[in-house]
């Protein structure tokens, strides 16, 4: 959005190289909606598991509490603005909202469609369909289904017609001038290629030119070169579920285990398995640059045990000098993955139930922002 910064190499005084575009995943859930008050119970939000979260063991870090921003009310303005204006101060470039589409049904619209009806916060944004079935088990399994997608041709032709307001809005964010649109299981569309030449034709046929369309690697089966399936470029989400696969986990405590043998009722309910987090840099950094435009991610940290009691995954130990430093890192690495622009996602800015959050909590305040900026900055 506007001039593009740049900045010149130490090394080499003649190449001015822009500075890289940091984009943070926003969860919009944080006010209450009738689907949640009939599912969760009344006046739910993500603040209810937040707040009820314990530690599990020794040195398990649970509650993430809110600091500077407090309990927020996503319906709330002042709230939107205040989060947009820690965000710039701490060089984020921009929010790639979840946005939740079924066949039609919106969920979970309300904060942006209040940010793009007010046009405010003056603060750059971006589009990821988070297209899984809303199953009772939080994590995109079919257990319990509570809305279910159903695709369609139609059903592209509605969807991409629905978010034209927004593409057009000039705080969108573009690469090479296209309106990013993020789709979070590519895998799940029955003709992702179909799905990408119907968009692409509405946006020629509505004078927004064309888009760039990303496919979110968020589990093996989206790991592919999205050119296959005629999207642009693929972004890598951290933490990343098949490399965590590879990973040693430490040993439950005696306490966890038996909870685990006395509650191991279904797949679901298994005993948390806890990481290393210095150990998730080093594999994340040490993963190959792909054949194919891949904007690469970093996460601060991840616990989703306040949702989850049972089947959780903790990043143990993660710090924000360890997170700096990942970062700071993939960020003298974006030159590898021959991007169009310099750009790094990091999940997420709010992200509270997952312990995964770049704003300010209790243990931490600013720290995790400040090394966002430094590391960004160079």
């Amino acid at each position: 959005m506007g001039v593009s910064k740049t900045r010149i190499r130490p090394s080499d005084s003649r190449a001015a190289v822009p500075l890289p575009k940091a984009i943070a995943f926003y969860l919009p859930q944080y006010h209450p909606i009738p689907e949640n008050d009939a599912w969760w119970g009344k006046g739910f939000t993500e603040w209810r598991n937040v707040a009820k979260a314990r530690s599990l063991f020794r040195h398990h870090y649970q509650p993430h509490l809110p600091a500077d921003l407090g309990f927020y009310d996503l319906r709330l303005p002042e709230a939107r603005q205040a989060q947009a204006e820690l965000a710039q101060a701490f060089g984020i470039h921009g929010f790639c909202y979840y946005h939740y589409w079924f066949n039609g049904r919106r969920v979970l619209q309300r904060p942006f469609e209040d940010v793009l009806a007010s046009g405010e916060p003056d603060f750059p944004f971006c589009l990821c369909w988070a297209n899984e079935n809303w199953t009772r088990r939080w994590d995109g399994s079919d257990d319990e289904i509570l809305l279910a997608q159903i695709y369609s041709e139609q059903d592209d032709r509605d969807h991409l017609m629905s978010l034209l307001t927004a593409f057009r809005d000039p705080r969108y964010i573009r690469i090479e001038g296209k309106p990013l649109f993020l789709v979070y299981r590519t895998s799940a569309l029955p003709q992702p290629a179909r799905t990408a030449e119907i968009w692409r034709s509405i946006a020629h046929d509505q004078g927004l030119g064309d888009l760039y369309l990303v496919s979110v690697e968020s589990k093996e089966e989206e790991i592919n070169n999205p050119h296959s399936f005629g999207f642009d470029a693929a972004v890598e989400f951290q933490p990343c579920w098949p490399m965590l696969g590879t990973l040693p986990s430490q040993a439950p405590s005696l306490r966890e285990t038996i909870k685990g043998i006395i509650k191991n009722e279904s797949p679901g309910k298994k005993i948390h398995r806890v990481i290393d987090y210095g150990k998730v840099c080093q594999a994340a950094l040490a993963r190959p640059a792909p054949p194919y435009p891949r904007f690469p991610c970093v996460t601060p940290s991840w616990d989703n045990t306040a949702r989850r009691r049972w089947g959780g995954i903790i990043l143990q130990d993660a710090t924000p000098e360890r997170y700096g430093q990942w970062l700071r890192q993939t960020v003298e690495r974006l030159p590898d993955y021959a991007l169009p622009e310099p750009v790094v996602f990091i999940n997420a800015w709010n992200e509270w139930a997952e312990g995964n959050h770049l704003e300010p909590d209790q243990r931490w305040g600013t720290r995790y922002l400040k090394e966002t900026l430094a590391a960004l900055s160079g």
